[in-house]
């Protein structure tokens, strides 16, 4: 029977048949029970913590509550981003909480006072404008992940000692920097303002409109891209109720933070990365090599992809995501000193996306963990503080639930292998 066939033809249609709703939903209950949990462990997971801190105390869901749990949040989200991009090529990158704090020392240092080089800026010292100075942090960002990325691929090095050195180093950098000038203010009011402004309630109306509205496109662009490559993909159905849901939880949100100070802007900035993030690891072709590499590297090679350059890419883009976490570091605190960048903020972004479904160990996982993750590490912080518990025991239970999740996603994975997905 050759290839082209009336009967070949037939079965090659037959294939590219779209599912209906049910046929759609008993795959869904399938692959969840073969291990494809996806986001469902966070998502409840969430909800209980939300739960149980609310009985504790009812202050947890205030509207107050919530608004500066978003503002907490971004940081650790930002950098979590990142942190799930090298996941995503099965490495790992211990120097992102310096850099985050290297790139807030540069913005601070570059904002404040008139910057003066004998010979070469003018009497009185050059102003340094405020996006100059966030460039400048952004591109010494980039610049620790290409370095770090060279030594990994280049020299074949694994990711965890290159990156320990780097965050060795990051920290000396960090100290050399900043000693000597003590502890130095950061007042711009444009960076400040990216965390300590909120959206009037009639833009948290537009705002919530928007954010349904883009879901839907983006949902309607890649089914129909997918229906013509002859893809499966969910039913018109999935996606209608979807995004119903997305649009009930954002107008819930913006309800809610329209009872206190309204939408953050720091929360739109972090939907904008994870609209762009996800579009680029997904949509792209930098993201299906991205998703080849970690899931096997040397297949990936035998396909034909440069392998060594997109795990290059891959931290440069974390680099550059743990810059923009310094940019609302630097934002938040008003300040930076000789400990920028330390203590449990890296050991919390990873945290973030492992338990929000990022897979230790290569090639699955998505942007939005980093979201849901964040906003767990985010509430057990608040409800943990609400209570009057020490620091302590938010670092043993933040542990215990990171500890959850890896044994989530590993038998997740076992399930997955022995029922051949």
């Amino acid at each position: 029977m050759s290839a082209n066939s009336p009967q070949s033809d037939s079965a090659l249609l037959k294939g590219r048949e779209q599912q209906t709703f049910s046929q759609y939903m008993r795959s869904w209950i399938l692959r969840v029970r073969s291990g494809d949990l996806g986001q469902l462990p966070v998502i409840l997971g969430l909800i209980v913590i939300w739960i149980v801190f609310q009985i504790a105390n009812p202050i947890f869901l205030s509207s107050f509550n919530l608004v500066n749990l978003l503002v907490q949040a971004s940081v650790i989200i930002t950098i979590a981003y990142g942190v799930v991009v090298i996941l995503l090529l099965g490495e790992i990158d211990l120097s992102m909480g310096y850099t985050a704090g290297m790139s807030a020392v540069i913005i601070a240092v570059l904002l404040r006072a008139p910057l003066e080089i004998p010979g070469i800026t003018p009497e009185g010292g050059l102003t340094i404008a405020w996006y100059v100075a966030i460039a400048a942090g952004l591109a010494v960002a980039v610049l620790i992940g290409v370095i770090q990325g060279f030594f990994v691929t280049f020299f074949r090095l694994p990711s965890f000692i290159v990156t320990l050195a780097g965050q060795l180093a990051l920290s000396g950098l960090v100290l050399m920097t900043v000693k000597g000038l003590g502890t130095l203010s950061m007042r711009d009011p444009v960076i400040r303002g990216s965390v300590n402004t909120f959206l009037s309630p009639e833009r948290g109306v537009v705002f919530a409109i928007v954010t349904t509205l883009a879901f839907l496109g983006i949902q309607i662009i890649g089914y129909r891209s997918r229906v013509k490559a002859g893809l499966n993909t969910a039913p018109p159905a999935v996606i209608a109720i979807q995004t119903m849901a997305v649009g009930f939880v954002v107008s819930g949100l913006v309800w809610v933070a329209n009872l206190s100070r309204g939408v953050p802007v720091s929360f739109v900035l972090l939907l904008i990365m994870l609209v762009v993030l996800t579009y680029l690891t997904t949509g792209t072709r930098f993201g299906r090599y991205l998703f080849a590499v970690g899931g096997n590297k040397e297949a990936a090679r035998r396909a034909g992809i440069r392998v060594e350059r997109i795990r290059l890419y891959g931290f440069m883009l974390g680099s550059l995501m743990a810059g923009i976490g310094g940019v609302f570091l630097v934002a938040r605190l008003g300040s930076v000193a000789t400990d920028t960048g330390s203590g449990p903020m890296l050991l919390n972004s990873i945290a973030a996306a492992v338990i929000g479904g990022t897979s230790l160990f290569g090639g699955s996982g998505k942007m939005s963990s980093a979201l849901l993750g964040g906003l767990v590490i985010a509430s057990v912080d608040s409800g943990l503080g609400l209570a009057g518990l020490p620091s302590d025991a938010k670092f043993i239970l933040t542990a215990g639930i990171l500890l959850l999740a890896v044994i989530v996603d590993s038998f997740a994975r076992r399930s997955a292998a022995r029922s051949g997905r």
